[in-house]
């Protein structure tokens, strides 16, 4: 098993709900002092970069001839918008590409195992309105909160895309609701005292996680699933539209081509 953003929050009490049980897994993260606490079963990354999510897939497949799961879960809010060393907008390269990237890298690895699953957790539902499809980037009047949800619609259709390209493999989408992670980021004021309050209310991580635990031990029959906590929602409407999906990976192709 290969979770993203294992470090911390929901990632984390995955990683270590599945060690628990004797599963081998590894956890990739940014910051190496936080993945002490996995020794050998760490590997450093800045998933924001093209390179380094390159460089994990050739690392998981050296070590994970076959791959039964991969978790996907590392994001980073940016109330400010900034740019990537590649020239991508943070959060764009980190919630959308990063998995993009990883989901089409590992698939061979996924294909060859008994009962392969990926489990995206991010939000599935958003409307298609969310994606500003002449700026992916964010370039004009850029807001996090709208940021974050277009890219938790473009993972949606990354799911899409990639169930019709997988033969094996199960993709699962998970919005967990409002859990009270450490909500990574870096938010101005307002939003701040925003994220704060909704902490007050939020679900427990040792709650949230198990619905996810037992996706991953059964997931549905189907290519492609979507739920909100426990409610399955359809993906066959409008808002996971096949051709909306086939452009997006399309042009994620060509921002690719290159880098």
């Amino acid at each position: 098993m290969v979770i993203t953003g294992g470090t911390d929050g929901i990632g984390r009490a995955l990683a270590l709900a599945h060690l628990e049980r004797g599963d081998n897994v590894l956890v990739v993260g940014r910051d190496p002092e936080k993945g002490k606490e996995f020794g050998t079963g760490f590997l450093a990354a800045d998933l924001s970069l093209v390179r380094e999510n390159r460089a994990v897939v050739a690392e998981v497949e050296a070590r994970f001839p076959e791959l039964d799961v991969l978790v996907l879960c590392a994001r980073h809010y940016l109330s400010a918008r900034r740019e990537t060393a590649e020239g991508f907008e943070h959060n764009f390269a980190l919630f959308y590409l990063s998995r993009f990237l990883l989901s089409h890298g590992l698939s061979g690895s996924l294909e060859k195992a008994a009962n392969p699953v990926v489990m995206n957790v991010a939000g599935p539902g958003a409307d298609l309105s969310a994606v500003r499809w002449d700026d992916l980037g964010s370039t004009r009047d850029y807001d996090g909160a709208a940021a974050m949800t277009q890219a938790g619609k473009l993972n949606d259709l990354l799911g899409v895309s990639f169930a019709e390209r997988a033969d094996r493999t199960r993709y699962v989408l998970f919005h967990p609701g409002v859990v009270a992670t450490s909500f990574s980021g870096e938010y101005d004021g307002p939003t701040a005292a925003h994220v704060e309050a909704m902490k007050r209310s939020a679900t427990p991580v040792e709650t949230a996680v198990w619905p996810i635990v037992e996706r991953i031990d059964d997931p549905p029959a189907e290519p492609l699933s979507a739920f909100v906590r426990d409610r399955r929602i359809d993906v066959h409407g409008v808002s996971f539209d096949r051709r909306a999906a086939a452009r997006l990976h399309d042009r994620t192709l060509e921002l690719l081509d290159g880098i």
